[in-house]
């Protein structure tokens, strides 16, 4: 059965237990001999803790926590879905993928199950997959994930990078419906670009090949985030027939105060419709979006009805946006 809809029936998210304040992570910078600090962090990215899971702990297990707790919110039991897409940079294995270690976890065999990975621009192009195989007829309730663990690959000794990540993840259920949900998308990339934001290590013949951590052009990050974060809101803004007057919420990625202010003051969406947990979650990749999500949802900001735009950007160079009403 193929659908004309798919609406966002349910959300949920699961943070690590160990929050580490900026003092706690500057004191552990110190015993390396990195210097920083508490204003120079809040500052420069608006972060004032981050979660970091324990060393046992995988990005699946993350995913499989907050999917129960978006189960739980929609009123369903994990055998009623028939899709499993988890955004991630940060998978368990090579392979299988992170979704079918989810799948397993709750219980719920027999759907698709995959993996996307676009860093932290993931989650809305999970959204987007999502939102066509369910109007296509190959799914009717699916599970969208963003999970990372994102400390794991971290370079401790760069205090430009090691500040700004977290681990964490979030989900939402998407039920296929005739009532219009997923208004619209915007998807892009441009590879020309993937040097400024990457991690260029690989596993081959038994070892790491290449660079194993996270490294970042801050610069140029801030700079091409801004513009294209503008044009994919404007793009799936029009797809929609709206404006950002429109918009009840912008639940924008999660990766620094600054390029959420700029992104928002360029839109001229005003400060009280952002929603930001980059202060609490610092920038979870994938994660980022349904975790802001998943606050605003249950704090009661956001509510039925509302006209909410996601959107991310991230390393490939890769960027998007889902025009949704709740």
């Amino acid at each position: 059965m193929s659908f004309r809809h798919s609406r966002i029936i349910g959300t949920g998210s699961y943070l690590p237990p160990r929050a580490v304040t900026n003092d706690e992570l500057v004191r552990e910078l110190a015993a390396r001999g990195i210097e920083s600090s508490d204003q120079w962090i809040v500052e420069r990215t608006g972060i004032r803790q981050r979660h970091l899971a324990a060393p046992d702990v995988t990005s699946s297990q993350l995913g499989a926590e907050a999917a129960a707790r978006a189960l739980e919110a929609a009123g369903l039991r994990a055998t009623d879905i028939d899709l499993i897409i988890v955004a991630t940079s940060t998978p368990d294995y090579v392979f299988p993928s992170t979704a079918c270690l989810v799948q397993k976890a709750l219980g719920a065999p027999g759907g698709a199950a995959f993996d996307v990975q676009a860093v932290c621009s993931g989650f809305a192009y999970a959204i987007a997959v999502a939102d066509s195989m369910i109007r296509t007829g190959l799914a009717s309730r699916a599970l969208v994930i963003g999970a990372e663990v994102f400390s794991r690959i971290l370079d401790w000794n760069d205090r430009g990078t090691c500040v700004l990540f977290g681990d964490g993840a979030g989900a939402i259920v998407l039920a296929g419906d005739e009532r219009p949900g997923v208004l619209a998308s915007s998807l892009h990339a441009d590879g020309r670009h993937e040097s400024i934001l990457r991690t260029a290590g690989n596993v081959a013949n038994g070892a790491v090949i290449g660079h194993p951590f996270l490294t970042m052009d801050g610069q140029a990050v801030f700079k091409l985030a801004v513009s294209v974060l503008e044009s994919a809101a404007h793009e799936a803004l029009a797809r929609a027939g709206m404006t950002t007057a429109d918009l009840d919420w912008f639940v924008p990625h999660q990766a620094n105060v600054r390029i959420l202010q700029a992104t928002s003051r360029r839109l001229g969406i005003p400060g009280e419709k952002v929603v930001v947990t980059v202060d609490r979650h610092a920038n979870t990749s994938a994660a980022s979006i349904p975790l802001a999500l998943d606050v605003a949802v249950r704090d009661g900001r956001i509510r039925a009805g509302h006209h909410v735009l996601m959107e991310g950007v991230g390393g490939g160079f890769t960027w998007g946006a889902v025009l949704a009403r709740m």
